[in-house]
């Protein structure tokens, strides 16, 4: 399996994985040149991406769908119900609806509900019978009852949105911090490197955190949040990094 985080941010998410020969994305939250741009550096054509997984319809996870939906052939797998609020899908063939579980050219995609304030909005394990990756994102929490699937994977790229303390502080209006800090919103460095220390194994060979606010967040705070509760937890795992708003990621092989 390939994984490279192509764009992580308010402005725009999309991820590309390659797996059991399968070119996969990820969510496709950034304009269509821009996710062209950055798989053509990896050697891919955009028109090559095989599917297209849609974790909800805010437009940092789909504004660059209606391009891809009318440039490329690729399959969009979306639940049955995020199918009927996107008017981009409308009329186009290549849909594949999930639930729970969907099996794909010997990949298995486990679909999960996360918290947060869109119309059925998921989260996704890959699993193609070597690794499993973990797309957990736009969150204001992880439901224990998922812990089970989400235990000991081989890849998480896990929302590590905001410090709490520079939210508080920050310029967002009052009833902003409020769905961010919600049930409802995103989850903080705190919760994320919580989450993750309870989560991560033996198998787990990297860590990414996404969803990164440029106003409300630093990549020193991240990390020093996950590494200091990962100290205090007694574990020592230190291949973490965070993805960017307008820079992809390495290409990570597992």
């Amino acid at each position: 399996m390939k994984v490279c985080v192509l764009a992580s941010g308010s402005k725009g998410n999309v991820t590309y994985v390659e797996a059991n020969n399968q070119k996969i994305l990820l969510d496709a939250g950034k304009n269509y040149k821009y996710i062209k741009d950055k798989l053509k550096e990896i050697d891919v054509d955009i028109k090559d991406i095989n599917y297209i997984l849609i974790s909800h319809n805010h437009t940092d996870h789909i504004s660059a769908l209606k391009s891809l939906v009318s440039k490329t052939n690729a399959t969009i797998i979306v639940s049955l119900q995020l199918l009927y609020e996107l008017e981009e899908l409308k009329d186009y063939k290549h849909i594949v609806t999930i639930e729970n579980e969907l099996e794909v050219d010997n990949i298995k995609i486990t679909s999960f509900h996360s918290s947060h304030d869109a119309i059925d909005s998921r989260n996704f394990i890959i699993d193609d019978g070597f690794s499993k990756l973990a797309y957990v994102t736009d969150t204001g929490y992880v439901n224990n009852k998922y812990f089970k699937l989400l235990k000991n994977l081989d890849v998480y790229l896990f929302e590590s949105n905001h410090d709490v303390e520079l939210l508080q502080h920050g310029p967002y209006p009052d009833w902003l911090k409020r769905r961010v800090l919600s049930d409802n919103g995103h989850l903080s460095n705190k919760s994320s490197s919580f989450y993750l220390s309870k989560l991560i194994g033996d198998n787990t060979k990297k860590i990414i955190l996404i969803h990164l606010s440029e106003i409300n967040n630093l990549e020193s705070i991240a990390m020093e949040t996950i590494n200091n509760t990962f100290m205090n937890y007694g574990l020592n795992f230190k291949n973490i990094i965070c993805a960017r708003q307008n820079e992809k990621t390495e290409v990570i092989e597992v």
